[in-house]
């Protein structure tokens, strides 16, 4: 039997909304990509999916036809610039923001029909503490909070990582600090974080960087052109790049036959538990 190449399963989470999630799983996706590793991006938000709107490009399909049979997952799958590979969501459609934990699963079991190799799959999950942000979250290797620089972004990645360690035991996290002025605010914003979650709870918080807001996010946004492709040198872009090579440092946690299989076999784990209130 070949020995298959572990897969770095990371999730990127938020807590709350508009701290810039999702473009930031995005740009360090293409970052990732353009270092040479072969990255599938998964829009895990089942209720208002919008990886495709920051790529500019328009899915025919999405994981609702993967659920009801209709397509599988690879024929699905979207060709984004610099070789990144997307899985949309399914935005708009109010079933898939109510799966339950086993159609969740069922979601989750058609990775096990992707023919081509990943070296990383990145997992955006939506906003906030929904039983599908929580159980897609417990099932990846790696999980990301992003914040930025305003109390309710601390106060909900805090009550995020309160419950993920209080119930499920979870304890290593990473932070990215997002839209700061410089770097040195975005490590005192994490130190502010650090410091609660230190009193608090029994978890290891690791700084994985800080994104500086610059004017060239704005425009990439508009533009719908991600900022490490239409301003590689600006601020902003340097430091997603610096992000992802930090990324890609990380110590891999091998699983017997990849990542991805133990991913599925976690997902559908959870599903036969109960939803997570």
């Amino acid at each position: 039997m070949n020995t298959i190449k572990p897969v770095r399963v990371i999730a990127v989470t938020s807590g709350k909304g508009g701290v810039g999630k999702t473009n930031l799983s995005v740009n360090v996706g293409l970052a990732l990509s353009q270092m040479g590793q072969r990255v599938v991006l998964m829009d895990a938000d089942m209720g208002l999916a919008n990886v495709d709107i920051l790529l500019g490009v328009y899915p025919k399909f999405n994981l609702s036809h993967v659920l009801s049979g209709e397509k599988t997952l690879d024929e699905i799958m979207l060709d984004g610039p610099s070789g990144l590979r997307i899985i949309p969501g399914a935005s708009g459609i109010q079933k898939m923001s109510e799966l339950t934990t086993v159609e969740q699963a069922s979601v989750i079991h058609a990775f096990s029909e992707i023919d081509q190799d990943i070296d990383v799959l990145i997992v955006d999950t939506a906003a906030g503490i929904s039983a599908s942000v929580v159980n897609f979250a417990r099932a990846c290797q790696e999980i990301i909070v992003v914040v930025c620089d305003e109390p309710t972004s601390l106060t909900d990645a805090y009550a995020f990582i309160k419950l993920l360690n209080r119930d499920y035991g979870l304890s290593h996290f990473h932070v990215i600090t997002n839209m700061v002025q410089t770097v040195q605010q975005g490590h005192a914003l994490f130190q502010k974080l650090s410091k609660v979650t230190d009193r608090y709870l029994d978890v290891t918080l690791k700084f994985a960087g800080a994104v500086p807001y610059d004017e060239y996010l704005r425009k990439s946004v508009q533009k719908q052109m991600p900022v490490v492709l239409g301003f590689p040198r600006s601020k902003s872009s340097l430091a997603l790049k610096t992000i992802a090579a930090r990324i890609d440092s990380w110590p891999l946690k091998s699983q017997a036959g990849g990542y991805i299989e133990f991913f599925i076999e976690r997902m559908i784990q959870y599903g036969s538990q109960k939803d997570v209130a």
